[in-house]
């Protein structure tokens, strides 16, 4: 598990420092600098050189690089190590165990974050989580390109996405985020997708606008009902193990057992940062 629980990313080109500044300071737990989709291919080698300016005290910080096999992707990997060590390495496109420990090699002892993007990468989802990385996550866009999902239209990522967050839990990693919700104006419909995402298993969600991050931390936010029901499954069950019996049946008909104290304790972990 991670370190802290993040709920959400926000996404920022690297060829505006102005935004990076504002993104810095936007409540985002996590900034994502992105020098692949935002940046035309004729500013990133100014993208990559802005890097070090705008990042030399930041944390809470990823940097997404082009994917490996790319024109620009050793050159983005060498200006990583520029960078403080705090600041991790968002990998797209990957599709093996082999292409998280050849961006390693190159940048050791940083927290790499793997995007899986392609059908093969969705079949190798379980290897590269095992790998060695500090998060799995989708990039929904390629993926349906590549299976030829129409727009809007989420049915055909469903196994996808529960493969993924399976994959996530199998190999010990924080449940995966969700992929960014690309209409910044519909809020209620942002809500809904976070709402559904919420119930696969994923935990928190990009961004692409400061404006979707309350809707994202609203979503995900356990209810005061679900932490008042973690706190008695916690205290409850607790105190059934410690007594021997290690069950109890709640007032309500509930039968609880020891292993659903680790889900409880989650919501108590995720509710302590709002309290």
């Amino acid at each position: 598990m991670t370190d802290r629980i993040v709920l959400t990313a926000l996404y920022v080109p690297a060829d505006r420092p102005d935004r990076v500044s504002k993104a810095l300071t936007a409540g985002a737990d996590e900034v994502i600098v992105d020098l692949e989709d935002a940046v035309a291919p004729a500013r990133k080698r100014d993208a990559r050189a802005a890097l070090v300016d705008a990042l030399s005290a930041a944390s809470s910080v990823q940097v997404r690089i082009n994917a490996r096999g790319s024109a620009w992707h050793d050159d983005d990997l060498a200006a990583i190590r520029e960078l403080p060590a705090t600041v991790a390495v968002r990998v797209p496109k990957i599709a093996s165990a082999d292409d998280v420990a050849a961006a390693r090699e190159v940048v050791p002892g940083r927290r790499i974050h793997a995007l899986i993007e392609s059908a093969i990468g969705v079949e190798r989802a379980f290897d590269i989580a095992s790998a060695g990385v500090a998060t799995l996550a989708l990039g929904e866009a390629d993926l349906r390109s590549q299976l030829g999902l129409p727009s809007g239209d989420d049915a055909g990522l469903q196994w996808i996405r529960s493969r993924v967050v399976n994959a996530a839990a199998a190999a010990g990693l924080p449940a995966p985020m969700m992929s960014a919700y690309t209409d910044v104006r519909d809020a209620d419909g942002l809500a809904a997708s976070c709402a559904a995402g919420r119930a696969m298993g994923f935990l928190g969600r990009t961004a692409i606008h400061p404006a979707q991050l309350p809707v994202i931390e609203r979503a995900f936010r356990p209810s005061d009902a679900e932490v008042d029901r973690a706190r008695e499954i916690v205290e409850r069950v607790g105190s059934a193990a410690d007594d021997g019996s290690g069950t109890v049946v709640l007032g309500d008909g509930t039968f609880l057992d020891v292993a659903m104290v680790e889900a409880a304790r989650r919501v108590l972990a995720i509710a302590t940062r709002f309290a």
